[in-house]
């Protein structure tokens, strides 16, 4: 072949096409792709200023939910719930006495069948006695019988029991001490009847210890219950009784009554009787309940682990997680909770089965770990033992909805659906926790482990009307959806995007609520194929996202007039959203074609200034520059591009350097048509975008280069683009960024070739020179890290060796031209 036909065959024009990767060259670095996602920060979210159950910007009506300040004290507190749990029952009796006796379900004996002193006895002492009943109507435990500190009158052992070792076995098998107070004559009389029935219904029997007393518990056992009673409880609860509901107590008594408790609790364990198994359980309740009006949080929060443990429930139960949640309430009470205990017992209450028969203690509980969780030390400690487990299998439960066998299923359903309503404030709860635990970076492997997602986004449908539990979820996805692992679990769940539409066009005014479910969608989209296509195959997505854009596009009527900032933030994560959707090419192409969405686009850029909504204006340039990849006879951007090129050149004139950045890659894609072309070197664009090429910032200027290879493929174009000094520029970009960014080299090197195809190109030797070094593999440095040499290698085999030899085969070629030419004149 000739050298003329070599110089022939090469003099083919390069075009930008968007500077897209295809094929093996995808293997390389992606960052300058023409079609490039954007990143946003994730929306702000103030820490409320109380710790509540319910936030300030909650949904439900004040006088609609439970309540956060409450007062409580030991008379709240019940003294049915003190009986022990029922066991087996005593044998019938073969000798009646000659009082008629009838014994309960727990073996005690029913009150009802017990002779009452007459009224007009109890009425007519005076004296101490009078004293005594007015003591007991304003006693703190107004269901409880007085303990009085310091009693000389009565100790424990008396109102526990009997006068007798083996008497008092069988009063307090009996559970004597649940009595009414309505005064201490008849409250004594009552006592001492019990007393000497028991008495006789046990001789009648000839009783002996070896009689069985509930749950197989032999005469042999029931004694050293009884030592047990006496030795180790006993004086723990004698020790409890001299302290007074009101009186000052120092830090460190307290410390000793905590102490006391702890080992109490310890003791119990150890003998198996916590739970609801011990007889005596009553009197030890009887005597934590009063110690709670000592108030003190550290012995209050002792104080509900012992009790805890002894299993109340019902109203008590209650009591306690209302107790535990207005301790949690103050921040400065967080120490209290690091040992660990209490934080145990609450979790474990979260396990059972009925969520529904302790609806309201439940919804206490997880509040109360709630605030827990806002504390980093405790959300890690809740962490390490399976909280998000916990609170995930809690939902389920919740949205299964009551058993069957539920014991508050009929007054729940008679109350008008009371329990989806409980279960509501619960979940309110649990998201809220499950939030908070979001922002520890430990909790992704768990969230992931846990299938988390799923469940998340079953509790947003199920629950679409409930702002408050849409709004703690939208927050937990904005905040995992910014990790790539997290954003791929929650892409692979089927419902999520159908679910997030939903609900932007049920509640597309909640502004809070938009924007969080805006910027999950845009993570989603910038990482997930799959996302892309579920958001554009969904019946009316496209409409409803062109619906908010609508809806938060405000134009105001006079320049004076602010916009919100609320929405200029939904708007940023909505146009971000549609950069990162035009990605995929059957979405990008039908936005592209789509004239409210690219009028919506243009808009932003009339009515909105850089310097003051910098982020908007540019997401939506970044967006127009997607959607002009697609140059189709239905593209709008291609039928507007004289439009769009007067308001790219405005931008180029601001200050900011990211909006000139932007705006210039608009030009490189739409520098494809000629008008366009036209317009840059009518209006001396390309003087500007030549400058661009000093900026030192390789992404500058690739996307300087992918304009300048554009506009020096038409032959009027080149000379006064090498008048303005670019062959000089590019030279010094090829020297200065090659080793570093083949990509850039091999753009410039186009560049190059496209300026000196009708006219001698300067600075030829210098040129030769770099390509030459550049062009010989042996002769470059390249990095140690295997993976970044794999990368840089292939760049430059598959982008940048292809065009720099053709470049320099070129000036080789003219060059013996020239040689050739110089030796005929010479002859």
């Amino acid at each position: 072949m000739s050298l003329m036909e070599l110089q022939d065959k090469s003099e083919r024009v390069y075009m930008s096409t968007g500077l897209r990767r295809q094929t093996s060259a995808e293997i390389v670095s992606e960052a300058r792709r023409s079609l490039r996602t954007l990143a946003t920060q994730r929306p702000f979210t103030p820490q409320e200023k109380h710790r509540q159950l319910f936030g300030e910007s909650s949904s439900r009506a004040l006088d609609g939910r439970p309540p956060s300040a409450f007062s409580l004290h030991a008379r709240h507190f019940e003294a049915p719930d003190s009986r022990p749990g029922s066991g087996t029952r005593l044998s019938p009796l073969e000798h009646k006495p000659g009082l008629s006796v009838s014994l309960d379900e727990d073996g005690g004996v029913d009150e009802a069948t017990l002779p009452k002193p007459p009224a007009e006895r109890g009425n007519a002492r005076i004296g101490s006695g009078g004293s005594r009943a007015k003591l007991l109507r304003t006693a703190s435990i107004n269901r409880l019988p007085p303990m009085r500190p310091n009693s000389k009158n009565m100790s424990l052992e008396a109102r526990t029991g009997a006068d007798q070792p083996g008497d008092r076995e069988k009063l307090h098998c009996s559970d004597v001490t649940e009595h009414t107070t309505n005064s201490s004559s008849e409250t004594d009389l009552h006592i001492l009847t019990k007393h000497r029935i028991l008495q006789t219904a046990s001789s009648a029997r000839g009783s002996k210890p070896e009689v069985k007393l509930g749950h197989g518990d032999t005469g042999d056992d029931n004694m050293d219950e009884s030592v047990f009673w006496k030795t180790k409880v006993l004086p723990v609860l004698q020790d409890f009784e001299s302290f007074a509901p009101g009186d000052a107590v120092s830090d460190e008594t307290v410390g000793e009554l905590c102490n006391a408790c702890n080992g109490l609790h310890d003791a119990l364990a150890e003998k198996g009787m916590l739970g609801r198994q011990f007889k005596k359980r009553s009197a030890i309740l009887r005597t934590l309940f009063r110690l709670i009006d000592v108030g003190s949080d550290q012995l209050n929060l002792t104080l509900a682990k012992l009790i805890l443990a002894l299993n109340v429930s019902g109203n008590n139960l209650l009591n306690i997680c209302k107790l535990i949640f207005k301790i949690s309430r103050n921040a400065s009470n967080d120490a209290l909770f690091l040992n660990g205990c209490i934080l145990d017992s609450l979790l474990s209450l979260l396990h059972c089965e009925d969520v529904w028969s302790k609806g309201e203690a439940v919804l206490y509980c997880v509040g109360s770990l709630k605030l827990l969780s806002g504390n980093s030390a405790l959300s890690r400690m809740l962490l390490s033992k399976g909280f998000i487990g916990v609170l995930l299998q809690l939902s389920k439960r919740l949205m299964h909805g009551p058993s069957s066998t539920s014991a508050n299923i009929t007054s729940h359903k008679s109350e008008g659906g009371g329990q989806r309503i409980i279960a509501g404030h619960i979940l309110v709860q649990v998201t809220a926790a499950l939030r908070n635990i979001a922002d520890q970076s430990e909790s992704r492997p768990s969230f992931l482990s846990s299938k988390a997602f799923s469940t998340l986004c079953l509790i947003l449908e199920n629950h679409r009307k409930d702002l408050d539990i849409c709004i703690n979820v939208a927050r937990i996805f904005s905040k995992l959806s910014t990790y790539t692992e997290c954003c791929h679990a929650l892409a692979e769940s089927p419902r999520c995007c159908s679910v997030f539409l939903d609900l932007l066009s049920k509640h597309s005014r909640k502004q809070d609520l938009v924007v969080r479910l805006l910027f999950t969608l845009g993570n989603l989209t910038a990482k997930s194929t799959e996302a892309r296509e579920r958001v554009y195959e969904e019946e009316g997505g496209i409409d409803v996202l062109l619906d908010l854009f609508q809806v938060y596009q405000e134009t105001p009527s006079s320049p004076k007039q602010c916009r919100a900032p609320e929405s200029e933030d939904v708007l940023v994560k909505l146009i971000r959203l549609l950069a990162n959707l035009a990605i995929h090419p059957t979405v990008g192409t039908a936005l592209a074609a789509n004239t409210l969405c690219v009028q919506l686009l243009l808009e932003v850029l009339e009515c909105r200034c850089v310097q003051e909504s910098e982020e908007l204006v540019i997401n939506a340039v970044a967006t127009i520059n997607n959607l002009s990849f697609y140059q189709g006879e239905s593209s709008v951007v291609h039928s507007q591009h004289t439009h769009i090129s007067q308001l790219l050149l405005k931008l180029l004139l601001s200050s900011s350097m990211d909006a000139v950045l932007e705006a210039t890659r608009v030009f490189g894609n739409l520098s494809q048509i000629k008008d366009v072309r036209h317009f840059i070197m009518q209006h001396k664009v390309e003087q500007y975008v030549v400058t661009l090429l000093d900026s030192k910032t390789p992404d500058v200027c690739f996307s300087a280069c992918g304009v300048l290879i554009n506009l020096s493929a038409d032959p009027e174009n080149r000379a006064m683009l090498r008048a303005t000094g670019t062959v000089q520029k590019l030279i010094d970009c090829l020297r200065d960024f090659g080793p570093q960014d083949w990509h850039l080299a091999a753009v410039v090197c186009q560049t190059l070739w496209n300026c000196s195809l009708d006219g001698e190109l300067q600075h030829t030797q210098e040129l030769l020179e770099i390509l030459r070094f550049y062009t010989d593999r042996g002769a470059l440095h390249w990095p140690s890290d295997e993976g970044v040499r794999q990368v840089q290698e292939a760049c430059w085999e598959l982008l940048f060796l292809p065009v720099a030899e053709r470049l320099r085969r070129r000036f080789y070629i003219e060059d013996i031209i020239t040689l050739k030419h110089v030796k005929s004149e010479a002859v």
